[in-house]
């Protein structure tokens, strides 16, 4: 039976997307690459190491490692967060929703770990998670399914019973290719994309989920398993 949900972090927990983007055209700027928001975009799925390789390869600089360059980025993405990080709407709530079901609740996330408790702090939701896990200790990040598998594993649960929120495409499928049940947590601009149509619920915020679409996931797990 369902009784583990696994949230994704960045534009599921927290509205951090414009925050990456700020910090990455500033980093990446000062080192002479110009970023597009339509290379943004292409980006925006990608772990920091990643994306840091990325615009290495399409435009070189010299003078600083990617390592470098990338800390860089995760040092003023964590500035940006404490400054002005906001909550997407309905976490405490949906949280507060799971944790009264007994549930686990567990987060996967492709962002560097260290991000992890300034953004939990920040948000002040820390002690609801009981397991965590960065693709940063995978050998891929999503859409690979390894950091919901390793989140599974620490929470010792099959991914069977697992839940899982998410709000991009490659994060909905690394979800299904774990064999989790994914409900898609779309941007507005994104929630019409057919990609997102493989999700077993499409909301347009966390605070859209009902007892009802539990419900939902719950009997489809039963009748999948017989």
């Amino acid at each position: 039976m369902i009784d583990t949900v696994i949230f994704d972090m960045d534009g599921v927990l927290i509205d951090s997307e414009p925050l990456w983007k700020e910090a990455e055209k500033i980093v990446f700027g000062s080192v002479g690459v110009a970023i597009t928001k339509e290379h943004s975009k292409l980006t925006a799925t990608m772990t920091t190491s990643e994306v840091a390789q990325y615009w290495f390869k399409q435009q070189p600089w010299k003078g600083k490692s990617t390592e470098a360059v990338e800390k860089e980025v995760i040092d003023l993405v964590c500035r940006l967060i404490r400054e002005k990080g906001q909550a997407m709407n309905g976490v405490v709530e949906l949280l507060d929703f799971f944790r009264n079901k007994h549930f686990s609740i567990g987060l996967s996330t492709n962002s560097p770990l260290s991000l992890v408790p300034i953004i939990l702090d920040k948000l002040e939701i820390s002690a609801y998670f009981i397991a965590i896990s960065s693709s940063e200790f995978e050998q891929k990040g999503k859409p690979d399914p390894a950091v919901y598998l390793s989140t599974a594993k620490k929470l010792n649960i099959s991914p069977a019973n697992c839940i899982v929120f998410e709000d991009s495409q490659t994060g909905v499928e690394a979800a299904k290719n774990a064999n989790m049940k994914v409900i898609a947590v779309p941007s507005i601009n994104d929630y019409n994309n057919s990609e997102f149509d493989v999700a077993d619920i499409k909301i347009r915020q966390l605070s859209e989920f009902t007892e009802d679409d539990l419900l939902t996931l719950r009997k489809q797990t039963i009748y999948n398993t017989r």
